[in-house]
């Protein structure tokens, strides 16, 4: 009984509790289901007693009431590790800024270079040993809690408890205050309805996987495509090892594909973050085929090296002729951020038979309703999230090419021949001008 009795001694009002946070400190708010939604609000009420609070987290879905409230940013600075589309809009508005990164040297950075003087979270209800689950957010909200000065724990009665590899947990003895309060349904990031070309994408990729393959995939609605194409396939004894679990995965499980027997973990499936819909939320919940860990861990290239057939399928913006990748930004425009892309091309290149796909619609339309091609000459002033040194397949509806070991003439005349037909001939011309051309390249 001495659990609840020092929880219900450090059991506070969101109001009592965000009283922790002072004038110019760090405060972090962890990832995605992670976000404290009631002292997020309690802190904004605060907004004119306190100065220069800098704030971090990332994946949040919103509203941020911190952000939202001080649009000067006199009080409340806001900043995101990767951003959710509702993060993105905050950028636009001047109300957010972007932390660069990968997705395993998250917690190292705040272990050896970063102040938290006040975390808070939402967790699982304690259970009877006295331990909150960090559900969701367990990637990286272990390394974030360990480095904080003072623990605020938010009690979100719907999230699952997900059982873990390693620092899953907080126990009640390493939390200051405790609040509680009632919440909504948990954020549903229904899969994207999947368009002809992510269709095409995934009839491209599907004969580079084999069976006993463990999969990482990215969230919309191509990587959906290619877990149903999966489900239909003549493939068995497939794995999960991804930075983010998403409802694409379900149904590999629920067919049978999907049993990890050959990954590793020795039958458990391996990710770090989770969010989706309620079908994913319930699947998850106290299921020990599904096992979180670390990002650390997780995306660490040590892992994903000695997991043999690993793939990774992720997507991303814009490819220049030199093979060059930009996922997280359009121009000088931030749209999302590195996330664990490069851990996972990294990696799979180490593992035995492992592949990385990087795949784009080979053209978009502007706001004016114009054509523009994803393949392009060259970047100017995009973020480069892959460098040309590690690009690997890259696919689009047109057809999936292998940029390793390729001379810049040869990742021309691969890139240029799965680009929409009506760019071709200017690239073609581009190349030649860039001196990235033979004349012997086919046309």
């Amino acid at each position: 009984m001495r659990v609840y009795e020092e929880y219900r001694n450090k059991l506070r009002t969101p109001e009592q509790a965000v009283k922790a946070v002072k004038s110019g400190d760090w405060v972090d708010y962890t990832t995605s289901l992670g976000f404290p939604t009631l002292l997020d609000e309690a802190l904004a009420k605060r907004r004119d007693e306190l100065w220069d609070v800098k704030i971090r987290g990332n994946l949040s879905f919103g509203p941020i009431r911190v952000a939202e409230c001080d649009p000067e940013r006199t009080h409340f600075h806001y900043n995101s590790w990767h951003f959710s589309a509702y993060e993105r809009k905050l950028c636009d508005r001047g109300l957010c800024n972007y932390i660069p990164m990968v997705f395993r040297n998250v917690v190292p950075f705040y272990r050896h270079f970063l102040e938290v003087n006040v975390a808070m979270m939402c967790v699982t209800p304690m259970d009877k040993h006295g331990y909150f689950n960090l559900s969701c957010a367990t990637g990286i909200a272990r390394g974030i809690l360990d480095k904080a000065d003072i623990v605020i724990l938010e009690v979100n009665e719907r999230l699952p408890k997900i059982y873990g590899g390693f620092d899953e947990t907080i126990h009640i003895s390493e939390v200051d205050y405790v609040v509680e309060g009632e919440h909504g349904q948990l954020v549903q990031l229904p899969v994207a309805k999947a368009t002809p070309e992510d269709v095409k994408i995934a009839e491209n990729i599907l004969p580079y996987i084999e069976s006993g393959a463990s999969l990482q995939l990215g969230i919309g609605g191509m990587p959906s495509v290619v877990g149903k194409m999966l489900v239909e396939s003549d493939l068995e004894d497939l794995g999960m090892h991804t930075e983010l679990m998403s409802d694409a995965y379900v149904d590999l499980y629920e067919s049978g594909k999907l049993n990890n027997s050959r990954h590793t973990s020795k039958g458990k499936g391996m990710t770090g973050i989770a969010f989706g819909t309620d079908r994913l939320y319930e699947f998850i919940d106290q299921n020990p085929a599904v096992t979180v860990a670390p990002l650390e861990y997780i995306n660490g290239l040590a892992t994903i090296s000695e997991i043999e057939k690993m793939v990774s399928i992720n997507s991303c913006i814009s490819t220049d002729l030199f093979g060059q990748i930009c996922s997280e930004s359009s121009h000088m425009r931030h749209i999302s951020g590195t996330g664990g892309q490069l851990d996972y091309v990294t990696g799979t290149a180490m593992a035995k038979g492992g592949k990385s796909f990087i795949c784009m619609t080979s053209y978009f339309m502007d706001k004016d309703g114009v054509r523009k091609s994803r393949i392009i000459p060259k970047f100017e002033g995009d973020i480069i999230t892959t460098p040309r040194s590690q690009a690997h397949f890259i696919v689009t509806e047109y057809g999936c090419v292998n940029l390793a070991g390729c001379s810049t003439w040869e990742r021309a005349e691969k890139l240029i021949s799965i680009a929409h037909p009506d760019f071709r001939d200017e690239l073609v011309a581009a190349a030649e001008k860039q001196k990235i051309w033979r004349k012997s390249n086919k046309r």
